[in-house]
């Protein structure tokens, strides 16, 4: 599948274990990929497509910041036929209206210090039928409509459990990062209790030992 990338945005030792392979199909071609997006870093995919082949770009960013990243979308003469700024997640389906290389890239140039974890799904073209009509005289029987009743069900559930991974991908994300926040409070306020215990302490020894100066004082 002629799926790759340039302007490679860190390592690739640093990728996280959510990537995914891509796949690819006879007549449908998918690729769902997870990678680590550093800050002041742009990464692009280029796809071969041919005319009048339908895409669909999904993208959600997983983690870092406030998840949100550029997207743009180009096709083989360079004109833009999707941009979006800042976006956290979301969709567009296309029609090639040529043959040629396509890009996409995803930007956190506007970033200064946050790296950014993105998930892509770029499909293209549609999926071949589970019996082509070509040679068929008669209607689907009972049993292969039932079939296809079933494989549209299991492309859904797929769908689904791969929207719920990113989820609780995203939620244990946020929940680490407010276990550090919470800890890194916790230390500060103990740190200040401290502070303030070991302060005191020396106030009240200092205010009994100027009590006792003065008391000697007048005595004598």
């Amino acid at each position: 599948m002629p799926l790759w990338g340039s302007r490679v945005a860190g390592p690739w030792g640093r990728l996280p274990p959510l990537l995914l392979v891509a796949v690819a199909a006879c007549a449908a071609r998918a690729s769902e990929i997870t990678f680590e997006l550093p800050d002041n870093a742009k990464q692009c995919f280029y796809e071969e497509i041919a005319q009048g082949t339908k895409c669909t770009l999904e993208f959600q960013v997983i983690t870092g910041g406030h998840y949100d990243v550029d997207c743009r979308l180009e096709d083989p003469d360079g004109i833009v036929l999707y941009k979006e700024m800042k976006k956290q997640y979301d969709s567009f389906t296309f029609t090639a209206s040529r043959n040629g290389t396509y890009k996409f890239c995803f930007s956190n140039e506007f970033s200064t210090f946050t790296h950014k974890t993105v998930y892509f799904d770029f499909q293209v073209g549609e999926d071949p039928p589970l019996f082509p009509s070509e040679n068929r005289v008669t209607a689907l029987t009972q049993m292969e409509s039932a079939c296809v009743s079933i494989h549209e069900a299991l492309k859904s559930v797929i769908d689904y459990q791969t929207h719920f991974r990113l989820r609780e991908a995203q939620g244990r994300s946020r929940a680490e990062d407010l276990n550090t926040r919470v800890a890194y409070w916790s230390i500060g306020e103990a740190i200040i209790l401290l502070v303030v215990s070991v302060g005191q302490v020396f106030l009240l020894k200092s205010f009994f030992s100027d009590k006792r100066t003065t008391t000697t004082r007048v005595g004598s």
